[in-house]
């Protein structure tokens, strides 16, 4: 027998990175919000690599952070190990990595939701949903409770219908040894929401007691730590080391032995991988020719031994793994401590859904995160984020908050996965963003805060610091286009000394900064006036100054882009109705429902001739609607 349990504005499937920053979004706007979550140990879970951050979603854990959200904060308290990749290429690409003390970081993000208000967490397991007349009523779990909402956000993950598969040996499991939520499906499904099959998997942990690091090369955290947080300030903390290793012919040579007991090629596993994060047996059969890889040794936090073996994701049987891991310099005597496997899931086609993260079909339902196609536990967060304040928005009968490709890296993600949809795990990289330039990680709050604070989710405390880092900006700009290098011996003789040319009549701070060779540290000596600056505001003015033109060029390209954004499409149009479009494209357009002309244009399958020819019936049926 069902129990009536109470009433929620919003209510919450999950608590793992997507299901925290949505419940997090719901109540700090101000909603009656309930998370349920299979275990209450399983908040904030990574069950696979115990880092935050790294290539293009680093700028999603600062998107998030610039919004209001909660990652970016909780990694830069927990974190063991910091560093910023790619500092060799442009500042568009710079990615800020922390490796995670794992159940640090649960523990305090369990604690945050804990002592939110207008937020309550329960453990149970949600069974089934109450949609009437293509709107959610509510939800009933396992423990016989029924949940009255208004809306609801599911945020799965990797348990729906999980299955585990290591080698010949498969069972009914969630990731990490947990639950699965084996009953949800066959109610998303008798709703008509489309599932799918996805597989990931995770390496083995093993004890590092029983690592011989001398055999390895260290990986230190970068000297000077830069937090996530743009509110966290200065950090200084000792920091872990991490180490690099390579396998070698004689793993290649045991896997190549054991591949006809891979369940990736007996066809056991049949959830699609993810293509951009390939098990160890997949590397080896796929560059057959390459003679090592790259084989990361990562601590998973200061209160355990178990190290994370990164680049050795695997489904191979037990017995071949202690082989596999042993061949491994460095990892010769290895203590396995928790196997590497494969896991499968159930996910729904993520192009069902509105570009605000809502069912097309079914009024107030919401989804986030690898439910959604999506791999990573940032991606899953900047969903989260999204999700919960366009079911805040909703509650509040308010226009959803949509970020757009020029906007964010989250309106990339966002718009990939529901536009054009996905065939495999879905992974965010910088080559994703057209005008990558202007989505830098260092300037994630001046394009989001405001917006997050118009919302109501950025805190006036937040918002007070971003607009003194904002005025300072613009106050350091006006200064040094203002502040003139006289050409004198003192001065050529500085310019000599750093290699750079010297100037025959004065020249402003602004331009002399332009020169490839010259930064904000080896200008030091020709500038009398500088004023006393955090190093963040030197940056964003070095980067202003220095990609003047880039910037420039890509702001007129995203105006183009906006053009096509801001034509929207009337939600009356009948695609079929439409003569000069080609089969293909009235299949795919009615489908999507684009919300304007550039989601449309993004389809794959509608081509630029589909587009004229839509554009030119709006038109028309406007006038005839005298719009």
């Amino acid at each position: 027998m069902m129990y009536k349990a109470g009433s929620y504005d919003v209510i919450v499937v999950g608590a793992g990175h997507a299901g925290c920053e949505a419940a997090l979004a719901c109540a700090r706007l101000g909603c009656k919000t309930l998370v349920i979550t299979l275990n209450l140990d399983s908040i904030a879970l990574m069950p696979c690599n115990p880092a935050i951050g790294g290539t293009s979603k680093g700028h999603l854990v600062r998107e998030i952070d610039a919004l209001g959200g909660q990652m970016g904060i909780n990694i830069d308290k927990t974190f063991i190990q910091s560093r910023m990749l790619n500092t060799a290429k442009g500042p568009a690409v710079h990615s800020l990595r922390a490796q995670a003390d794992k159940k640090k970081y649960q523990l305090l993000m369990k604690h945050t939701l804990e002592k939110q208000e207008n937020l309550v967490i329960k453990q149970d397991e949600v069974i089934s949903l109450d949609i009437e007349n293509g709107k959610i009523k509510g939800l009933e779990t396992k423990n016989g409770a029924y949940f009255e909402c208004k809306t609801a956000i599911l945020t799965t993950g990797t348990y729906l219908k999980g299955r585990i598969i290591i080698g010949e040996v498969n069972y009914s499991g969630g990731p990490n040894g947990l639950f699965p939520a084996n009953e949800l499906s066959k109610s998303l499904k008798e709703n008509g929401i489309e599932l799918r099959r996805f597989k990931t998997g995770t390496p083995a942990r093993v004890n590092k007691r029983s690592i011989d690091f001398s055999k390895m090369i260290i990986q230190p955290g970068d000297e000077k730590i830069v937090p996530f947080s743009f509110i966290s300030g200065n950090i200084y903390r000792e920091q872990i080391p991490c180490y690099l290793t390579y396998t070698t012919e004689e793993t290649k040579k045991i896997i190549l032995e054991n591949i006809h007991r891979s369940p990736l090629y007996t066809g056991q596993i049949e959830g699609v991988g993810p293509r951009y994060c390939p098990s160890i047996e997949d590397k080896i059969m796929k560059f057959p020719d390459k003679e090592k890889h790259q084989v990361f040794i990562e601590p998973e936090g200061e209160d355990t031994e178990e190290m994370y073996i990164q680049g050795m994701s695997s489904s191979l049987p037990e017995d071949v793994q202690i082989k596999m891991y042993r061949s491994i310099p460095g990892l010769e005597n290895c203590e396995i401590l928790r196997t590497a496997y494969a896991i499968e899931y159930d996910c729904i086609d993520p192009t069902q859904l509105k570009l605000s993260l809502e069912h097309k079909n079914i009024e107030g339902l919401f989804f986030a995160g690898q439910i959604n196609g999506s791999s990573g536990y940032e991606e899953a967060a900047a969903q989260g984020i999204m999700a919960g304040i366009n079911a805040a928005l909703k509650i509040k009968n308010l226009e959803p908050f949509i970020l757009d490709r020029s906007e964010a890296y989250i309106g990339v993600l966002i718009d990939d996965l529901v536009t054009k949809g996905t065939n495999e795990p879905y992974r965010m990289m910088t080559s994703r963003a057209e005008y990558r330039l202007l989505l830098r990680q260092d300037n994630a709050d001046l394009r989001l805060t405001e917006k997050g604070y118009k919302i109501g989710i950025v805190t006036e405390e937040r918002y007070n610091i971003f607009m003194e880092k904002k005025m300072k900006i613009q106050e350091e700009l006006k200064r040094i286009k203002n502040y003139i290098i006289l050409p004198t011996k003192e001065n050529n003789d500085i310019l000599r000394q750093i290699g750079s040319s010297e100037i025959k009549s004065g020249i402003s701070m602004y331009e002399l900064l332009k020169r490839p060779e010259m930064n904000y540290s080896v200008t030091k000596a020709l500038d009398k006036d500088r004023p006393e600056l955090n190093d963040e505001i030197f940056e964003e003015v070095e980067i202003e100054t220095k990609y003047e033109g880039y910037i420039e060029k890509q702001m007129q390209q995203v105006e183009q882009f906006k053009k096509l954004e801001v034509k929207k499409i009337p939600k009356y149009i009948d695609y079929n109705e439409i003569s000069g479009l080609r089969i293909e494209a009235k299949q795919k357009l009615s489908k999507i429902k684009p919300e304007n002309i550039g989601q449309a244009s993004r389809i794959s399958g509608v081509s630029p001739a589909d587009i004229s020819v839509l554009l030119v019936y709006i038109e028309q049926v406007r006038r005839k609607k005298g719009e």
